[in-house]
């Protein structure tokens, strides 16, 4: 009888240590840092602050879905075109632009006691003013210094992939003290040609909700 009780408080030890408790969803607010790198030679790359932040959904305590939403505000940047075939005249000005990103994706996250280092890799769009002010300010004024007659779309492909740590000041509350991530967009347009490789850095607080216990 001793015996079998043994077992038994054993058993229940060791399904209580495989036991993990995470939380059903995520929401996280965050300042948000992207440097853009435009892949055309007629201007340079530039810096963009803004902020956002994302929800997610736990299937378990590693595996989630995310939707992750930044904006960040207008940055002047300067376009300084060659003469070429699609510029007969070149061309310059100084543009406004902005850059919001909406992207979704799996997470996968390790809960420890201390942190919560994670990983995703996300895809949805990105839009920007920046390409549609160019042709205002540049190609505008000036009827035929440009191979288009139409004002390009601010609309294009994005993909994140990159990830974080999250620091678990109670069960509720966290700090995510860095999330770095590759941000790959793909404006196509008469000024821009390719893909564009940024950076961007996230940090902010993330807030816990529905605590569940899985075995």
């Amino acid at each position: 009888m001793i015996n079998k009780s043994l077992v038994a408080v054993v058993l229940l030890l060791g399904l209580s240590a495989f036991a993990q408790e995470f939380p059903r969803s995520e929401m996280a607010v965050e300042y948000s840092y992207v440097r853009y790198a435009p892949s055309a030679s007629s201007t340079k790359g530039h810096s963009l602050n803004g902020g956002g932040g994302s929800i997610g959904y736990n299937f378990n305590e590693y595996l989630g879905i995310k939707m992750d939403l930044q904006g960040f505000g207008s940055n002047t940047t300067t376009f300084s075109i060659p003469v070429s075939s699609k510029f007969p005249a070149g061309g310059f000005g100084r543009v406004q632009g902005n850059l919001f990103t909406y992207l979704f994706g799996p997470e996968i996250k390790f809960r420890t006691p201390k942190i919560h280092p994670y990983g995703h890799l996300l895809f949805g769009g990105a839009h920007s003013n920046v390409y549609g002010n160019a042709f205002r300010v540049i190609c505008q004024p000036i009827a035929g210094s440009c191979p288009t007659s139409r004002a390009p779309s601010g609309d294009a492909f994005a993909m994140a992939f990159g990830g974080g740590a999250d620091i678990p000041v109670s069960h509720a509350v966290s700090i995510r003290v860095g999330e770095i991530d590759y941000l790959l967009t793909r404006f196509t347009n008469t000024f821009t040609n390719t893909n564009q490789s940024n950076l961007r850095y996230s940090g902010g607080i993330v807030f816990s909700f529905g605590q569940t216990t899985h075995h």
